[in-house]
């Protein structure tokens, strides 16, 4: 197993306080912590746009809370499929994988978005950025942090989710901070989009368009942290040559990457197996969800951070 994780310092920091000042957890969020697993509240088909070409289907949205919690992070889960085909709702992948966040205090929020060839870039990324500005605008009716979102995705999605991370015109567009946006944890994402023939459907036969909607074009120096994760036996587009490019791309501005490649998968089994909380994509991102929040919280107020990592620290042990 590849790994680079520049961000382990910092969680070993973090974690050294936590231990040293012992700050306990309090009323039903320690109950739950000792229990090890947050219950789930599910909320299914909100509408996040109704413009005049809103559509009935794929402009929905499903909410999973982590039930009695408060101030938790968000994590947005945006679905595979080629830009063409697939939905939150497919094989229960996605809602089975949002309980498994929120069995660790982590809400999920897992959108449609319109699909080609009804539609070409940008509008796949300009409804995910309108779902993006939904939970900014709503999650904290439900307790959650709109400071806190962390948007990841798989195939088709692990590109969205890095281009809205990396080109903050579409942020901008809707309306939200890009600096709320505290991570991308793509999953066999893409990050340039190739010349092939494949691609025409969703993204025309012009390169400048392509070169526009490929995430490495835009990383810079206040990119978010990123958690890259691919399978060894990947498909070509998004294998190890090109997580590789994007990753110095992003060292060479001075971004935070960091690399996962998991042996024995391919780019499906890689998903199929992070629906469990054991698996080490997901062991990863929960971490690195952890960190990117306690060091917020550290920054803010101190104490919250320290807490954080207390909290996912006593969850682990009573498992």
């Amino acid at each position: 197993m590849h790994r680079r994780f520049g961000w382990l310092p910092a969680v070993m920091f973090v974690v050294l306080i936590s231990l040293a000042c012992a700050v306990p957890l309090n009323g039903q969020d320690a109950a739950e912590a000792h229990n090890g697993a947050f219950e789930t509240r599910s909320l299914t088909d909100i509408a996040y746009y109704d413009g005049p070409d809103a559509d009935p289907v794929r402009h929905k949205l499903d909410v999973y809370l982590p039930k009695g919690r408060r101030d938790f992070p968000v994590l947005m889960f945006i679905h595979g499929g080629a830009w063409v085909e697939g939905s939150k709702n497919q094989l229960f992948v996605y809602s089975t994988l949002a309980r498994t966040f929120n069995k660790h205090g982590i809400a999920v929020v897992c959108p449609n978005y319109r699909l080609s060839p009804r539609v070409r870039h940008p509008e796949h990324i300009r409804d995910v950025a309108r779902a993006v500005a939904w939970v900014h605008r709503n999650i904290g009716k439900y307790g959650g942090r709109a400071d806190e979102i962390f948007v990841s995705g798989h195939s088709a999605g692990g590109h969205l989710c890095s281009l809205l991370a990396t080109d903050s015109r579409y942020l901008k567009e809707a309306g939200v901070p890009a600096a709320n946006i505290r991570g991308c944890l793509p999953l066999s994402g893409l990050f340039v989009i190739p010349r092939d023939k494949f691609f025409d459907l969703a993204f025309g036969k012009d390169l400048t368009v392509r070169a526009q909607a490929s995430p490495i074009t835009h990383v810079r120096q206040d990119t978010p942290p990123f958690l890259v994760m691919l399978g060894d036996n990947d498909l070509p587009a998004c294998d190890r040559p090109q997580a590789d490019a994007f990753c110095k791309a992003c060292q060479t501005c001075g971004a935070a990457v960091d690399l996962l490649e998991v042996p024995r998968r391919n780019h499906f089994s890689i998903l199929l197996n992070a629906i469990s909380d054991t698996d080490v994509v997901t062991r990863s991102m929960l971490s690195f969800i952890t960190t990117q929040v306690a060091l917020h919280r550290l920054q803010e107020r101190g104490v919250e951070g320290i807490d954080v990592i207390a909290e996912s620290l006593g969850r682990y042990a009573a498992r």
